[in-house]
């Protein structure tokens, strides 16, 4: 599975997040909803990493990525934590020729 991926974990801030890298071309980073982990992209991903560099990443919280505390509204948590942590992801993993 991933065969040719590197396994990354990427500091975003306020979490690490696990990931797969591999690819070349503009970064597309292949998303999953809860309660899944980035293995969903095991069958598509090699297919697709001739033509994008794909960036499959574990939310917060999620698989084996770091899990920060929460807070009584649960920001560490939200939509736009998760959304900016993505924007970092992708904006760190952009490849050299992009």
């Amino acid at each position: 599975m991933f065969h040719g991926f590197t396994l990354d974990r990427v500091d975003v801030g306020e979490a690490q997040l696990r990931m797969r890298r591999d690819g070349s071309g503009p970064p597309v980073p292949l998303l999953r909803g809860p309660p899944r982990t980035h293995v969903t992209w095991h069958k598509v991903a090699a297919g697709l990493a001739g033509r994008f560099t794909l960036v499959c990443p574990d939310l917060r919280g999620y698989g084996e990525s770091s899990k920060p505390a929460t807070t009584p509204d649960h920001a560490p948590y939200s939509k736009r934590a998760i959304a900016a942590d993505r924007v970092a992801l992708i904006e760190g993993t952009r490849c050299p020729a992009s």
